[in-house]
């Protein structure tokens, strides 16, 4: 029987690449978890009159994020590397601006959080380039799927923001 080594990983993508790929995944993860503390927060201090509204729809979008960073964190440790998980390295890496510290509005809420959105969006796209050259199908599909989710949501979001007729 061969014996397996741990610190041997051979999946068809080189040493290079998952270190690269785990590096440009790391910012997403740090993006993602950034914008789920700022939608958290927007969901405790949203006030006024569409409070009802964005309550609801912050805890939708909060329960989202939170759902996304595990899977984006496990594909970092599949890729053969340590996944970041503390404040300090997540505000190091990540590309979405941290909450105001008094809590805005709830339209500058909506605007901010778009802007939230529309980064990771970017993100995850500029990611895409060096996952197609590694053939890395999971890490493509997994971009993917956030890419649909975080355009989606950023739409909704302004849509709150247009002017009625």
């Amino acid at each position: 029987m061969v014996k397996a080594d741990a610190g041997h990983i051979e999946i068809g993508i080189s040493e290079q690449e998952r270190a690269q790929i785990a590096a440009e995944l790391s910012k997403l993860l740090a993006d993602t978890y950034t914008l789920y503390l700022t939608t958290h927060n927007f969901h405790w201090n949203v006030t006024g009159p569409m409070f009802n509204t964005l309550h609801a729809m912050f805890m939708t979008q909060y329960t989202e994020l939170w759902n996304a960073v595990d899977p984006i964190a496990e594909r970092i440790r599949a890729l053969g590397h340590p996944a970041p998980g503390s404040y300090g390295e997540f505000g190091r890496l990540s590309t979405v601006e941290d909450a105001p510290a008094k809590a805005p509005k709830a339209l500058e809420m909506v605007r901010v959080l778009v802007k939230g959105h529309e980064a990771v969006a970017r993100t995850a796209r500029g990611i895409f380039p060096l996952v197609e050259s590694a053939n890395d199908q999971p890490t493509a599909d997994l971009l993917t799927q956030r890419l649909n989710i975080h355009e989606k949501t950023a739409w909704m979001l302004r849509s709150l923001l247009e002017e009625q007729d």
